[in-house]
């Protein structure tokens, strides 16, 4: 492939962005995300004080003749730990050991082959729609982000305009905990918040799916790449979010989401917030490192927990224990906490949520349309008088209140 067309493919992933972007930049920026693992600061460094095009060069004739000629660039250009020449350059080696097996075969070309088929577009940092909140990770932040959303004729969402909740919490949760979480998810849409969270099972998944109910945007950031919809049995529920809200990446398509990569992710989940909510947490969970995350960007904090002898909320009081959190005392307290963090906003938040899943006219009417046997999703909605969306959305709330259950013959009373 030529370099025209290659930069023709740059500037037709970047969409609208294009006429504001350097296509070999974001060409350069593309093959580094490829070469390092997410939040690799040395990169961030390099390509910060270098950019992205010199800095690649120069980590490529490093391979080849040494490192003096990098060490010597850095000083340069003011790189952030070049004032000591030495301890640099080791930090310098150790870095070209991990890229090394990767910078001989990436290819930015079948990277955006693969972004394509998938309908995905690319953001980088400066241009418009970048989340300005991802900046305040420093050389940690990604260097590029790809998103799937809704077409752009109905107008793309962005994570960093409106006030955003980050939504987080037990994978393995408790029905009280998927009342929370669903209560603060309502409170968050009344308030005008995006809500923010992983796409996970659990706590995420409750979130995202009160989110699309209510008709607000939703964001799930990806572990993997933008191709990877991680789990299998979240699928349509991420589908659904990348129509109303937008899916992001920061791997390049293909990419396979690993425990280090959900580790690494958690902190976009906390810079693309104003504010951060804990729903139940284990002593382990991962929810508790996004918090972490989310505290040392100088973001509000808030937990809720369940019963002290629940292991599923043992993190949860930990945090507020140690002074981490603060205990969410109303489920509209961490969305006033995002909305008062993001600026003033022209709305007025309601003293009351909305109702609760058991009280929704949706899901009384799904359960009530539920007879002795099992019926599949299509029936119910027929026999209720709702769309088939409107039947899945309220049955996936009935499941998470315990009034359902799925069989193999399809939806049927606890």
């Amino acid at each position: 492939m030529s370099g025209s067309d290659l930069l023709g493919r740059v500037r037709r992933a970047l969409g609208p962005a294009a006429d504001d972007v350097d296509p070999v930049e974001a060409a350069a920026r593309i093959a580094w995300s490829a070469v390092v693992e997410p939040g690799d600061a040395v990169a961030g460094e390099l390509i910060a004080s270098l950019g992205p095009e010199r800095a690649l060069g120069a980590v490529l004739l490093a391979v080849d003749d040494g490192i003096d000629g990098l060490v010597a660039r850095c000083a340069e250009a003011g790189t952030a730990g070049a004032e000591i020449p030495d301890a640099w350059a080791a930090v310098l080696e150790a870095a070209l050991d991990r890229w090394r097996p990767r910078l001989g075969t990436v290819d930015v070309a079948d990277v955006l082959a693969a972004a394509s088929v998938v309908g995905s577009s690319l953001l980088v940092p400066g241009a418009p729609g970048w989340p300005l909140g991802l900046d305040d990770l420093g050389p940690h932040a990604p260097i590029v982000l790809w998103t799937r959303h809704r077409p752009a004729d109905e107008g793309p969402t962005t994570p960093d305009r409106p006030p955003a909740l980050g939504v987080v919490g037990s994978r393995a949760n408790t029905v009280a905990g998927a009342e929370a979480a669903a209560e603060v998810a309502s409170a968050a849409a009344d308030a005008g918040c995006v809500v923010v969270s992983g796409g996970a099972y659990g706590i995420d998944a409750v979130a995202h799916r009160v989110a699309i109910a209510a008709g607000t945007p939703t964001v799930a950031v990806l572990a993997g790449g933008i191709d990877q919809l991680y789990p299998a049995g979240n699928v349509d529920l991420l589908r659904n979010v990348a129509r109303q809200g937008m899916l992001a990446a920061e791997s390049p398509p293909g990419t396979r989401p690993t425990r280090w990569r959900f580790l690494a992710r958690n902190r976009l989940i906390a810079a693309l917030s104003d504010a951060v909510v804990v729903v139940e947490a284990g002593a382990r969970s991962g929810a508790l490192n996004t918090a972490h995350h989310a505290g040392q960007l100088g973001r509000p904090v808030f937990a809720v927990p369940g019963a002290f002898s629940s292991a599923a909320s043992v993190g949860c009081h930990r945090l507020v224990a140690q002074g981490r959190a603060q205990l969410a005392v109303h489920p509209r307290d961490p969305a006033l906490a995002a909305v008062e963090a993001a600026g003033p906003v022209p709305m007025e938040v309601p003293d009351e949520v909305l109702v609760g899943a058991r009280e929704d006219p949706a899901v009384v009417r799904v359960v009530d349309a539920l007879g002795r046997r099992a019926l599949p999703t299509e029936e119910l909605a027929r026999r209720s008088g709702l769309s088939i969306g409107d039947a899945s959305d309220a049955l996936a709330l009935a499941q998470l209140q315990g009034l359902v259950t799925h069989t193999p013959g399809g939806w049927a009373r606890s």
